[in-house]
């Protein structure tokens, strides 16, 4: 899920940046210090958005920059359990569909594709249903749900589950609508 936090943490500022106003220099060394990365109990961190309030700065001795006491609204992701996901496939192997949702891969095993026995058919690197003829391949948008979450700064899991009502490949969703409406 996505969020806009308000965050109070400590923000050091090179000295190239002194130049700037305070607040910029504090904007553009968050930038560069914390979007893009994880933190197990917030999530990954998409943006800075606005620098809400600088304290009184610290020179750290032997370390030439200045550390500032700052608050500021950053927008991050993070996958909540039982979240339904829009997703693309990324990678199809042999035991399951690597999924993307925002800014992570999820993966959808391969016993939680469908309701339907699975084949895997690794020429083409797609999963074909036995009796529904459906396919899953790369680049292909899937809704799944997420089962299991576990973020951390080395390993990060996601499991996703497509075995539900109205989950699934797009594709199969928008047939099985028409299906329900009488259409083909």
């Amino acid at each position: 899920m996505y969020r806009i936090l308000t965050i109070k943490d400590e923000v050091r500022v090179i000295p190239s940046k002194f130049n700037l106003p305070i607040e910029q220099g504090v904007k553009e060394s968050l930038q560069e210090q914390i979007e893009g990365k994880m933190n197990p109990e917030l999530g990954v961190f998409l943006a800075v958005l606005d620098v809400i309030n600088v304290g009184e700065g610290e020179i750290v001795p032997e370390d030439g920059a200045i550390h500032y006491p700052a608050e500021f609204k950053s927008m991050v992701f993070k996958p909540e359990l039982n979240e339904v996901v829009i997703g693309q496939v990324v990678d199809i192997t042999e035991f399951g569909a690597f999924t993307r949702i925002g800014p992570l891969d999820a993966l959808v095993h391969v016993s939680q594709i469908m309701d339907d026995r699975v084949s895997y058919d690794a020429k083409n690197a797609t999963f074909v249903g036995k009796k529904t003829g459906k396919k899953l391949k790369e680049s292909d948008l899937v809704l799944s749900r997420v089962v299991a979450v576990s973020l951390g700064k080395g390993r990060t899991k996601i499991s996703l589950t497509m075995r539900q009502p109205c989950m699934g490949a797009l594709e199969w969703i928008e047939k099985d609508k028409k299906k329900a409406k009488g259409g083909k």
